[in-house]
Formats: C-alpha cells, sequence, structure tokens
C-alpha cells in the first residue's frame, strides 16, 4: 500500500499543473463556484489517495482515474450549493469541442451528471468518452487510445454523444 501511495504521488507531482489548468477550465464560468481550482485538484487528491484501490498504470490512467474524482467532487458541491440555495442564475450546459461553455451553475452541472449516467446505461463508451473530454480534458487521441477505438470511431461517437446529451438536457429543463 505504502508502494502505491507512493507512486500515486509521484504522478500527481507530474501531473499537478495539466490538472490545476483542467479544474480552472471545468469551473471558469461559474460565478456560484466556491472551489478554486487549486482546491478541486487538491479534493481530488484527497479522494484519489483515500480511495486507491489499483496503482495507476501510466500518466494516462492517472488522469482518467482523476477526472473521475474531479466530476465527483464538482457534482458533490453543487449539490451542496443546491441545496443551500434554490434556483439562481441558471447557464446552459455546452460540450464545445474546446471546452469553452464548461459546465456553469449547480443545476447545470447536476443535470450534466444525471444524464451521463443515463448515457452510461446505453452507451457506457460514450459516457466514458464526455468524462475523460470533458471532465478529464483529454485529447482525441488520449480518448481514442483509453477506449481503444479509432479517432474516427472516436468522433462519430463524440458528435452522437453531445447531441443525445443536448436531448437530454433540453428535455429536463
Amino acid at each position: 500500500m505504502r508502494e502505491d501511495k507512493a507512486t500515486l504521488d509521484q504522478l500527481f507531482s507530474a501531473t499537478y499543473e495539466e490538472l490545476r489548468r483542467l479544474a480552472a477550465t471545468v469551473r471558469r464560468d461559474d460565478p456560484s463556484e466556491t472551489l478554486s481550482p487549486t482546491a478541486l485538484v487538491n479534493e481530488a487528491y484527497l479522494r484519489l489517495a483515500d480511495s486507491l484501490r489499483v496503482t495507476p498504470a501510466s500518466r494516462l490512467h492517472f488522469k482518467r482515474i482523476a477526472a473521475r474524482a474531479m466530476r465527483q467532487v464538482l457534482v458533490e458541491a453543487a449539490r451542496r450549493r443546491s441545496a443551500l440555495k434554490r434556483g439562481g442564475a441558471d447557464a446552459f450546459v455546452t460540450l464545445d469541442e474546446d471546452l469553452d461553455g464548461s459546465a456553469t451553475g449547480s443545476d447545470d452541472l447536476l443535470a450534466l451528471d444525471d444524464a451521463l449516467q443515463d448515457l452510461a446505461r446505453v452507451s457506457p463508451r460514450q459516457a466514458e468518452m464526455i468524462e475523460y473530454r470533458f471532465f478529464g480534458g483529454f485529447d482525441l487521441a488520449e480518448t481514442a487510445e483509453l477506449l481503444g477505438v479509432s479517432e474516427s470511431t472516436l468522433l462519430r461517437d463524440w458528435r452522437a454523444a453531445k447531441a443525445w446529451l443536448a436531448l437530454e438536457l433540453r428535455r429536463t429543463r
């Protein structure tokens, strides 16, 4: 277990700035967000360290696990804010190629999380792809490698998943 912790620490150190940049991108447009990028990355790290069951095999594998942890931290924070205060300024979630219109607003992030859970029941690979790209900041090649598919297959999945999520998010509004 001590060896697993050392590996996790090493991978965290190697990817810290990248994860911090990603955290800033994911939460940038949310004025109600209380977690700074540093706090988000640190919370994700604590979650990883506490629940370490498998030693990450590579930097890419670590980023995959970190993306899941950041999603969980963001969703939990959004649930807490939503429970404290209903309403507020709603924003719309977008899933563009550059992650420029990242999830904004607690309700939007919760709606996205619910929609991703529904998508996972229909198409687990597409749900993972959205999680990696949106919460993990993975590029096309990294995501294709993780999922074991070609980039062209990934692009088709990306278009289909974005369309499915857009319909699902519109339906829940």
